[in-house]
């Protein structure tokens, strides 16, 4: 009998790989124990103002990089800050003269708010904000009855009613005080010789930092047939 062919073994890769596993999990357990680590990480921000009185006029960020130091454990956990966190808050002192995010003192309000981590410093240089005050303007409604489409003999018999007949307009006061005190409601259709009652869309305020109490309108009107030739006073829309 070959006791030697007995005593030789394949060789199993499957043993050397997970010995290599093992040796790699301790190596990087043990390196997450070891302080001094750096990672810069995205952490959320809330901005405090008076926003019944002021309005930002660019998109305000919302998050802001943080360069952060910690033992491996403490930057592991915090790696998807902006996920699983309440956002810091940072207050705006003067809104119609902030131009830049204060970084130092956005820097201590997160020392202040994040314990297990080391806030070194906030990474953007400059963060540009900015801001104009609030105003609101009421605009009346008018139905834009010189315009009106009638079929031939048929005339408006009556009130031309507008639901709502005023909105109201919220935004930065550089684009409010622009706007005018009424607004005229072009009337749809054709050759109309029915009743009318239609919603109407407001398109009219377009611009993403205007807000609008409505932004369609109910228009209704009786129409009626001339009988006989119009007088002076009567007015037929062909």
């Amino acid at each position: 009998m070959n006791t030697h062919a007995q005593n030789d073994r394949p060789f199993q890769p499957t043993k050397l790989l997970l010995c290599l596993g093992a040796a790699t999990l301790f190596w990087f357990l043990s390196a997450l124990n070891k302080p001094g680590y750096t990672l810069n990480v995205e952490y959320p921000v809330r901005f405090v103002y008076n926003d019944s009185l002021f309005i930002p006029t660019s998109p305000l960020p919302r998050t802001v990089q943080v360069n952060v130091s910690s033992d491996g454990w403490g930057l592991l956990r915090h790696a998807w800050l902006p996920f699983r966190v309440d956002p810091v808050s940072y207050v705006v002192k003067d809104p119609l003269h902030a131009t830049v995010i204060n970084t130092t003192s956005l820097t201590a309000a997160l020392a202040e708010h994040v314990k297990k981590l080391h806030i070194n410093y906030v990474v953007a240089d400059t963060v540009d904000i900015r801001f104009d005050r609030r105003q609101k303007k009421t605009i009346r409604l008018m139905p834009d009855s010189l315009h009106i489409n009638l079929a031939p003999r048929f005339v408006v018999s009556s009130v031309i009613n507008l639901t709502p007949d005023s909105i109201l307009v919220d935004g930065p006061e550089k684009l409010v005080r622009g706007l005018g005190d009424t607004l005229l409601v072009t009337i749809p259709g054709k050759r109309i010789a029915d009743n009318y009652d239609n919603e109407i869309i407001l398109n009219h305020f377009r611009h993403p930092l205007l807000r609008t109490s409505a932004d369609r309108v109910i228009v209704s009107f009786e129409v009626g047939e001339l009988l006989s030739p119009p007088t002076d006073g009567e007015r037929v829309k062909e």
